[in-house]
């Protein structure tokens, strides 16, 4: 994982901004995929820093498209 990006707050505001951007929720996001949104949440804030958590990050980032593919940045 790009290690320049922390779990917390911004980072979940971030992905929420950037799933809306999309014209999408994290919340419609979590229910398309099977996750519960408060699993995502704590994912994103860093409750949540398992292997499971970490990789369950990882996807809700490039899915909201803060980073794209390769990128090593927040785009926005």
């Amino acid at each position: 994982m790009n290690k320049s990006i922390s779990p917390g707050v911004l980072l979940l505001n971030q992905v929420r901004a950037g799933f809306i951007s999309r014209g999408s929720t994290l919340h419609r996001w979590c229910l398309t995929n099977g996750v519960l949104y408060p699993n995502a949440r704590q994912a994103l804030m860093g409750g949540w820093n398992g292997p499971k958590g970490t990789l369950l990050r990882e996807l809700i980032i490039r899915e909201s498209g803060i980073v794209r593919g390769g990128d090593k940045k927040c785009v926005g």
